[in-house]
């Protein structure tokens, strides 16, 4: 792994005393036998391991124990990174001052490594919108985050929080519905209850279609999702008249990942009134 110089924060701040940041998201986990259900879930397969915001260090305790993984960290919080360069000292330059959303990941990761984490739930999506940027890079994640969102990922097509995560994700990756986590885990305790998921890499490398285009499908209908497809797609088909096919008069939440890929393939026949 490279890092950039000047990446590394050098503050010492004692530790201790650090309270969680409401505009952060914060809500730092303090059961023990849950964090290790989730350090326990991570297969270490990669050999590398980049937790995003390790908050106050529960799950890093665990992960650093770990032999078989190199555990990296991206904290945005100064005020931790102080702490836990104070907890940890050996983690030296392995515990990185940045933002996970706005990390050059490929140029600072080589080889592939796992994603893990309590992720923030107010970006918990970008969060994985990210990992899909990178999923060449990435052949596992185990996050904990919003019992509903990690719902809506792992939910099946025709289920009723089925949605765009749900078909990106499916795409690429295999989703396991892992354990529920109750609010009184953390401090301070959330207003919903969380749920750990595990993400591992599929054997799709390429889809069969214009992934491009296959993401603004899978936007375009779920945006519109009370409507028929034949109406959400207007403004990738254009005033051209539609063939015959069952997917125009279905709606989104009716189609699974591979039914995707086929309308997908249609639509690419046809000239797009937006820039691509």
């Amino acid at each position: 792994m490279n890092i950039p110089a000047g990446h590394i924060a050098v503050s010492t701040l004692p530790a201790g005393g650090v309270r969680a940041k409401k505009s952060l998201g914060q809500h730092f986990l303090h059961d023990p036998a849950i964090a290790q259900r989730i350090v326990a879930s991570l297969s270490g397969n990669a050999g590398t391991a980049l937790e995003v915001g390790p908050g106050r260090g529960v799950l890093t305790a665990l992960l650093l124990q770990r032999t078989d993984i190199i555990t990296y960290a991206a904290e945005i919080d100064q005020e931790l990174i102080a702490f836990l360069r104070t907890r940890f000292p050996a983690w030296g330059e392995r515990l990185m001052a940045g933002d996970f959303l706005t990390l050059p990941l490929h140029e600072y990761f080589q080889t592939p490594f796992a994603v893990i984490g309590n992720f923030p739930y107010n970006i918990s999506s970008q969060i994985f919108f990210k990992i899909l940027e990178n999923r060449r890079l990435i052949p596992e994640v185990v996050g904990m985050i919003q019992k509903e969102v990690a719902e809506r990922i792992a939910c099946r097509a025709g289920g009723k929080t089925y949605g765009i995560l749900s078909v990106l994700l499916q795409a690429y990756y295999r989703i396991e519905y892992l354990f529920t986590v109750h609010e009184h885990a953390f401090t301070p305790p959330p207003k919903v209850k969380s749920a750990v998921i595990r993400l591992t890499r599929n054997a799709v490398t390429q889809l069969d279609c214009d992934e491009q285009l296959f993401i603004k499908v899978v936007k375009a209908t779920f945006n519109q999702r009370r409507k028929v497809i034949r109406n959400s797609i207007k403004a990738l088909t254009g005033a051209h008249p539609l063939p015959e096919h069952r997917y125009f008069s279905m709606r989104p939440e009716q189609l699974g990942v591979d039914e995707f890929v086929e309308l997908t393939q249609i639509i690419e026949h046809f000239p797009c009134t937006e820039e691509k």
